[in-house]
């Protein structure tokens, strides 16, 4: 029989404002972390894939170990991006809502920092920080984080991959005595030198369904193209799932903006996001995702930490990560709560061989997903013209004349005539571009 939140040391106020919000059952990185932090003083290594809960893992315990008595910031939570960052400061404030006396705040970069020294005049015992934005402040005088007794790791893989000069930094700041709790959905070799590095050398560590095959909501495809495939095999995968959300993760910025201009022009519901972005637009495009107003998002991989959408349909890989846990972190934004979710990946004939390899070290299976025909990716591509012309707004600046003219050469034709010879014209237009095509294509092989 499961355990229930009740059973697992956490004080009244925090099992109430579970049950305020509906939170009845922990997950496994729950069960088996939370007695851990709470009874333990020992540093702390949580793994699990994303999306099992590990927020609440060390939230609960953190929340219960803060000494309301004191105003001085008690537990930095370090995370690799604003979103993430944002995700967590909510999710805490929801699970201290039965403890008035704590404070939290969130400082993040990509936003104005005159607000958030402002904020930090007020006493603060928990800060949910990026790396960048917490040096800066530190140095700013406007936050101490010398007396800290608790640090979260959150997304550490990511972090130190990209972020590691900031973590020497901070780690200087704050006060050897303390415990640090990591947690992170993989352990490759960069993160495993963090832990041998500024952790104690006797740590806990837990392992939760490291296996991604655990969740078998999760359907692993993958379909090989040619290059100048790519593209319409895509927008016909895409055309077959309209009207339902999902990811698509390209591997840099400059592929994330050429193909979000492609779908963009055919009239895809998307939008684009990554980290040369100001973070105006990038939490606007997040909230049109998040509300639904837009269907696609495509994204980097650092942009995408800390999206938790509910109910996203798949996940494409328009490249394949470099990484195994960069596929963990990327499928496991889809299939959550327990839904189902596809995680797509389109390749080359030579990445081929790298399916094999991401099977045997993530424990998954891949299945083939059947590439539409030429034909179909023909019609596919006709339908999206004609959705072109349906979107295309009115030119109100086209004069009368060249209106009545035009109307001249086409009002004796029915409606169903022009919509046939439109398009004849398209696929004869199709046709002639192909023709041409052809031999620079040869020209190339050469």
């Amino acid at each position: 029989m499961s355990k229930q939140f009740s059973d697992l040391g956490l004080s009244a106020p925090i099992l109430k404002s579970l049950e305020n919000l509906n939170i009845k059952v922990p997950t496994e990185i729950q069960e088996k972390t939370i007695p851990i932090l709470l009874n333990s003083t020992k540093d702390f290594v949580g793994l699990a894939k994303t999306g099992t809960g590990k927020t609440a893992a060390f939230g609960l315990p953190l929340l219960q170990m803060i000494d309301v008595e004191k105003t001085q910031v008690q537990a930095v939570v370090l995370v690799p991006t604003r979103e993430l960052g944002q995700q967590i400061y909510e999710n805490l404030k929801a699970y201290a809502s039965e403890i008035p006396a704590i404070s939290i705040a969130a400082v993040c970069g990509g936003i104005p920092i005159k607000p958030q020294i402002e904020r930090l005049k007020e006493p603060t015992q928990i800060i949910v920080a990026t790396p960048g934005r917490l040096i800066d402040l530190v140095k700013r005088e406007a936050v101490s984080i010398a007396e800290a007794s608790y640090l979260v790791l959150d997304e550490a893989d990511e972090m130190v991959t990209s972020l590691k000069t900031d973590l020497n930094e901070i780690f200087k700041m704050l006060p050897k005595k303390k415990r640090t709790f990591l947690f992170s959905a993989t352990l490759p070799g960069t993160t495993r030198s963090l832990i041998n590095d500024y952790m104690s050398k006797d740590i806990e560590e837990i392992k939760v369904d490291m296996k991604i095959s655990g969740n078998e909501k999760i359907n692993h495809k993958y379909v090989i193209v040619d290059p100048i495939e790519k593209l319409d095999v895509l927008m016909h995968f895409l055309s077959s799932r309209e009207g339902k959300q999902g990811i698509i993760f390209c591997k840099t910025k400059a592929a994330v903006n050429k193909l979000a201009k492609n779908l963009a022009k055919h009239k895809f519901s998307s939008g684009a996001i990554h980290g040369s972005l100001t973070q105006g637009i990038r939490d606007r495009i997040m909230g049109q995702f998040r509300d639904g107003y837009i269907d696609i998002l495509i994204a980097t991989d650092l942009a995408a930490r800390g999206i938790d959408v509910k109910d996203l349909s798949y996940v494409v890989n328009y490249h394949l990560p470099d990484l195994y846990e960069t596929y963990v972190h990327r499928s496991g934004r889809t299939a959550r709560a327990g839904a189902s979710g596809l995680s797509l990946s389109i390749i080359q004939q030579e990445e081929a061989v790298d399916i094999a390899d991401f099977q045997a070290e993530l424990g998954i299976t891949f299945k083939a997903y059947e590439k539409p025909s030429a034909e179909s990716m023909e019609d596919n591509s006709a339908l999206l013209w004609a959705k072109q012309i349906f979107k295309t707004k009115m030119n109100k600046e086209v004069s009368q004349e060249m209106k009545m003219k035009f109307r001249t050469v086409l009002h004796h034709l029915t409606k169903e005539e022009l919509m046939d010879k439109m398009l004849s014209h398209y696929i004869a237009n199709q046709s002639k571009k192909t023709t041409e095509e052809e031999p620079k294509k040869k020209k190339r092989r050469r």
